[in-house]
Parts: C-alpha cells; sequence; structure tokens
C-alpha cells in the first residue's frame, strides 16, 4: 500500500510539473482543402529522418488531416517524388564493414 501512494504521489507530481501544450492542426487553421501530394517540401515535414510516416500526436493534425497526409505521402512515393526508405546515416566508425 506504501509504494501505491508512492507511485500516486510522484506521478501527481510530474503531471504538475509538465506544461500543458495543445496542439492545433495547422492544415485546419490555414482552411486547406486539399493536400498535395507535389508538395514534398511540406510532406517531409511529416515524415521521420528514416522516412516513416510520423504519427498523429507527434504531427499535431486532426484525424482526417493526418489521413490526408497518409495517402500524399503514399502517392508521392509511388510516383517516386518521396522515398520509401532513407539510408541510417551513423556517427560510429564501421565495426568490421567496408
Amino acid at each position: 500500500m506504501a509504494k501505491q501512494k508512492q507511485k500516486q504521489k510522484q506521478k501527481q507530481k510530474r503531471e504538475e510539473q509538465r506544461p500543458v501544450h495543445r496542439k492545433y492542426c495547422q492544415f485546419c487553421k490555414e482552411d486547406v482543402k486539399f493536400i498535395d501530394y507535389k508538395d514534398t517540401q511540406l510532406l517531409r515535414k511529416f515524415m521521420t529522418d528514416r522516412g516513416k510516416i510520423k504519427p498523429r500526436r507527434v504531427t499535431g493534425a486532426c484525424t482526417q488531416h493526418q489521413r490526408d497526409i497518409a495517402v500524399a505521402i503514399k502517392r508521392a512515393r509511388i510516383m517516386a517524388l518521396l522515398p520509401y526508405s532513407m539510408p541510417v546515416v551513423s556517427n560510429r566508425g564501421g565495426r568490421g564493414r567496408n
């Protein structure tokens, strides 16, 4: 019981210390009706450095626009405007590989 109370207190402290930032969909703010798959600069903002599509909780997009972003990225990949995956760049030296 004592451990549970201690964990609850620690959790409350963490929640109090954390500032709450509400993310708003930038497409809803700008009243964007269509996300163009040819706009690769915009689409790259919603991709990781490895080429994966970032999740909605990271991008801050609403459900509908996140779906539109994913469709646009997939179309751009098919048209070879965006890569499916990007090479991993490592700062480490090659260990046995040349």
